[in-house]
């Protein structure tokens, strides 16, 4: 059955909410790093802020929280790669612009595109996988430059897309039967579990990235924002999947890299250069095409006579 028209409408406004407020998350971020705050400790904030707000949140919806040895299994294994993901990304962001980073974290769905046909047997056409080389090759133009001015930290948003793109596959692989709001609950004090035996065993040690310290001042609301944009921006993500189908909401993914661009010279005064927008507009046409191909093999592979089934959580 197809979903009510009158519930789509919300379901895109609060897909617009989550492009507006995610790079928030990726603000505070930066801010923090700048400030000195190592990247695992903003790591660790994300997931310690995160948890505390999502559990009133749980607590009042009545979500069932009872984990069996299986689905802790999988819970980990996202967190972990949720872990892997946001020290990539902030260990990218504490040096690149915002914009560059998120356009080379977003070839996540090209991996995503190729590594499903390998775990979930998916079909993928040849145009599809065009798509993709073509895309990279967007990300390319973006990190080319990047590497010129910044070195081998330009290949840490890569590494975010590697690890997000995991992430997204073993979400799948648990979504049928875990509620969304209790897999980001789990997820958060998963992530600080495994966290904070890394932050104890490196502090003080030889790997800054790993280290701590006591922040200061204004440097406490950075780190919260951390988390708090994450909680909100992700619980918009999963009301608008409740709401609108998955390839309604798609193409509006890409709305965050423009507002990432506008943020990024709005706060710390940086502009994409001609060959970084070039990759940025490559990776974004690249990635529509993807999803307008995915929705008429939907199309194609359901019945004529039923209208589209919603997708996602």
């Amino acid at each position: 059955m197809g979903m009510n028209s009158d519930r789509i409408l919300p379901g895109i406004l609060l897909m617009l909410a989550f492009c507006m407020l995610a790079p928030l998350l990726d603000v505070s971020s930066k801010l923090a790093a700048e400030a000195g705050v190592p990247v695992g400790q903003i790591t660790t904030a994300r997931f310690l802020v995160q948890g505390a707000l999502m559990l009133p949140v749980v607590l009042f919806m009545g979500v069932p929280l009872r984990l069996d040895r299986r689905a802790l299994g999988f819970v980990t294994l996202r967190a972990a790669f949720l872990i892997l993901s946001t020290f990539s990304f902030v260990s990218g962001i504490a040096v690149m612009p915002l914009a560059d980073a998120l356009a080379i974290a977003f070839v996540e769905p090209f991996i995503l595109l190729l590594l499903g046909p390998l775990i979930f047997g998916d079909a993928v056409g040849p145009r599809r996988i065009a798509a993709c080389v073509v895309g990279f090759g967007g990300a390319l133009l973006v990190i080319q430059p990047s590497l010129a001015v910044f070195g081998m930290v330009a290949l840490w948003p890569l590494g975010t897309a590697f690890f997000f793109a995991f992430y997204m596959l073993v979400t799948r692989a648990i979504s049928a039967y875990m509620h969304p709001v209790a897999m980001q609950f789990h997820t958060s004090w998963t992530g600080l579990v495994l966290c904070l035996p890394v932050m104890w065993a490196f502090h003080g040690g030889s790997v800054p990235e790993l280290g701590t310290i006591w922040p200061q001042g204004v440097v406490w609301l950075w780190l919260f924002g951390v988390g708090f944009w994450a909680a909100v921006s992700h619980m918009c993500m999963t009301y608008a999947l409740k709401f609108a189908p998955s390839a309604t909401l798609a193409p509006l993914h890409y709305f965050e890299i423009v507002v990432a661009v506008l943020l990024g010279y709005l706060i710390f005064d940086d502009l994409p250069n001609l060959m970084t927008a070039a990759g940025i507009a490559v990776i974004v046409a690249s990635g529509l095409y993807i999803i307008s191909r995915e929705r008429a093999a939907h199309r194609d592979r359901a019945p004529s006579a039923e209208p589209e089934a919603p997708a996602g959580p």
